[in-house]
């Protein structure tokens, strides 16, 4: 795994320093230079359309994402092709320098952080010692470690507002990465309409309760129930 990680670092760096990309989006060669990007999930997305797996892009545009235990993806997005994303401007909402010439409180996390790669370096090297349960630790825990790392809008990142930050703000890549997302959970709401009436709504409505509730149970009131 490590070597892994190390071969991926030189693909970042070049004599000792960071390479300059460009910032340009690529949708059609999955390149989302310092993106939070989404897409949905099979059979979670056709319930409940605004739950999905993310993951978070290098400065090159590749897409790093936690995908099962012990196992962080690097350009090959788990669940198919990015279909919505977040662009941040790492210089302006960001805070991961040492020096201390800058304006910025420090943390742990943020310590001997030089570039937005090398935060995404160390979270990487975290979550492939971790256990991946999609209860407890999952892509949005990595996501959030990552941001926190780079001091995102000044941290405080978890599993909620990040998905709360991705339902609203993010930006579609394309009319067909909508239908994508959102003709499943039409389809499957129709039927199960159909053939269940007002059953199907009410078990709906209670795995949506009992899921959303879980998470923010799990963030705001036992705090170390979901790892970050």
């Amino acid at each position: 795994m490590e070597e892994q990680v190390d071969s991926d670092h030189q693909l970042m760096m070049e004599g000792g320093f960071p390479l300059m990309h460009s910032m340009q989006i690529d949708p059609k060669r999955q390149r989302f230079p310092c993106c939070i990007v989404w897409t949905p999930l099979p059979v979670l997305s056709w319930l409940i359309p605004f739950i999905g797996h993310i993951g978070i892009c290098r400065e090159d545009g590749v897409v790093l994402d936690f995908a099962g235990p012990n196992f962080v993806c690097v350009d090959n997005f788990a669940f198919g092709a990015v279909a919505r994303y977040i662009q941040i401007n790492k210089d302006k909402e960001c805070c991961y320098t040492p020096h201390p010439s800058h304006d910025c409180q420090h943390d742990d996390n943020r310590r001997e952080i030089l570039t937005w790669d090398d935060a995404l370096q160390k979270s990487t090297q975290e979550f492939q010692h971790r256990s991946y349960n999609l209860l407890t630790c999952n892509c949005h825990s990595f996501v959030a470690n990552n941001l926190n790392r780079l001091g995102f809008r000044t941290g405080g990142w978890n599993v909620v507002n990040l998905a709360v930050l991705i339902f609203l703000k993010g930006r579609w890549v394309s009319k067909t990465a909508f239908l994508r997302s959102f003709l499943p959970f039409v389809i499957v709401s129709g039927l199960g309409l159909a053939f269940g009436g007002t059953t199907y709504l009410s078990f709906l409505a209670l795995f949506a309760f009992l899921l959303v509730g879980w998470f923010l149970l799990g963030t705001y009131c036992f705090k170390n129930l979901i790892s970050l």
